[in-house]
């Protein structure tokens, strides 16, 4: 996978936005302004996502290339390597998740924002 394919990915799901309030090399995607991806612009070597704490555990412990969130709550984040170790639709699917995870955590008046966006 590739930052623009990914990039390009992340923002096509409703109410995302990115930022860098990290400095300008880390990408920051938001959905209503609440983080679920970020990751290394110019390097692009993995991606940190929210997960289920229980997930998180089972997929570390079945994925090399998935470890405890770098520089993030261990609990809930992981950080996904992008060096093949992890298959493109796991990525994504693992992307949909953090993204879900984060849009159940919303009020119920930013959701409703967000089912009329879809």
């Amino acid at each position: 996978m590739d930052i623009v394919a990914y990039r390009d990915y992340c923002l096509s799901k409703p109410g995302v936005t990115e930022d860098t309030p990290f400095g300008p090399d880390v990408l920051v995607m938001k959905v209503m302004n609440k983080m679920f991806a970020l990751f290394d612009i110019e390097k692009f070597e993995s991606v940190n996502l929210k997960c289920d704490p229980e997930r998180a555990l089972e997929l570390r412990a079945e994925n090399p290339g998935i470890t405890p969130g770098y520089h993030m709550n261990k609990k809930h984040w992981n950080t996904i390597a992008f060096d093949g170790s992890v298959s493109d639709e796991l990525i994504i699917e693992l992307t949909d998740l953090s993204y879900d995870l984060v849009r159940k955590s919303l009020p119920k008046k930013m959701r409703d924002e967000l089912d009329e966006l879809h």
